[in-house]
């Protein structure tokens, strides 16, 4: 039993982090993204950016009308990668969505206290300025809610694909089509792209803290995070 117990450990982490053969640094899409300083947390506190590895979503006045995004992104990929350092997800929303923000907390905190999720409040203006920062392919709606969600690094930028092509889309030399954000609503995306990118970019400050990390790493080519379920 003491052996099991040893040894899930070191399994998880080989799960976390990809081997050189299966690793590509995660893409820069747009650099030098403002921080949050117009964005408070419930308790008035101060949301950051900086030193963190964010998922940062946009939910908008009505959260819990579609609380099935924050379910998908809580089971997905917050409880595969919660506790991790500087890991956290950040949802902004309006100020008059404080209510609403409430009801969807005691409905993710069902079963345990969701330490590293949080929601910023600001202004309308705010949420729409800190969405339109992103390289976007989308637009929030009238309530300023996206199912999209966005990976930043810890120096501010925003992370994806600039060539989110399959392996058999190469071979037929379809144009190339990059991914810079992730589908709550498409479980697909979120267990294989979306997990695979938060691990990759694990992998790179893993990597830079080991002091031998190469920016011209590339990804296999199996890309198995593309495949459907």
């Amino acid at each position: 039993m003491l052996t099991v117990l040893f040894f899930l450990p070191v399994l998880f982490l080989l799960f976390l982090y990809p081997s050189k053969h299966n690793y590509k640094t995660l893409d820069i899409l747009k650099k030098d993204l403002p921080e949050l300083t117009n964005f408070v947390d419930k308790n008035g506190d101060d949301l950051s950016l900086e030193n963190h590895l964010t998922v940062l979503g946009f939910l908008g006045e009505t959260p819990m009308d579609d609380a099935i995004l924050a379910l998908n992104l809580k089971e997905l990929v917050y409880d595969k990668f919660r506790g991790f350092k500087r890991f956290q997800i950040v949802v902004l929303v309006p100020e008059s969505a404080k209510d609403q923000v409430m009801l969807l907390e005691k409905e993710l905190n069902q079963y345990e206290f969701l330490e590293y999720w949080k929601f910023g409040f600001g202004t309308k203006e705010d949420v729409l300025a800190a969405y339109q920062a992103l390289k976007i392919s989308t637009v929030l709606d009238a309530n300023l809610k996206t199912s999209d969600v966005f990976i930043i690094d810890k120096e501010r930028n925003q992370r994806g694909r600039l060539d989110d092509r399959d392996k058999n889309e190469i071979k037929r030399n379809s144009p190339i089509f990059g991914l810079s954000s992730y589908d709550c609503l498409e479980v697909s995306v979120l267990k294989n792209k979306m997990s695979e990118d938060v691990r990759i970019l694990f992998t790179e400050y893993r990597q830079k803290r080991k002091g031998n990390f190469n920016s011209t790493s590339r990804r296999a080519d199996d890309l198995k995070g593309n495949e459907k379920n």
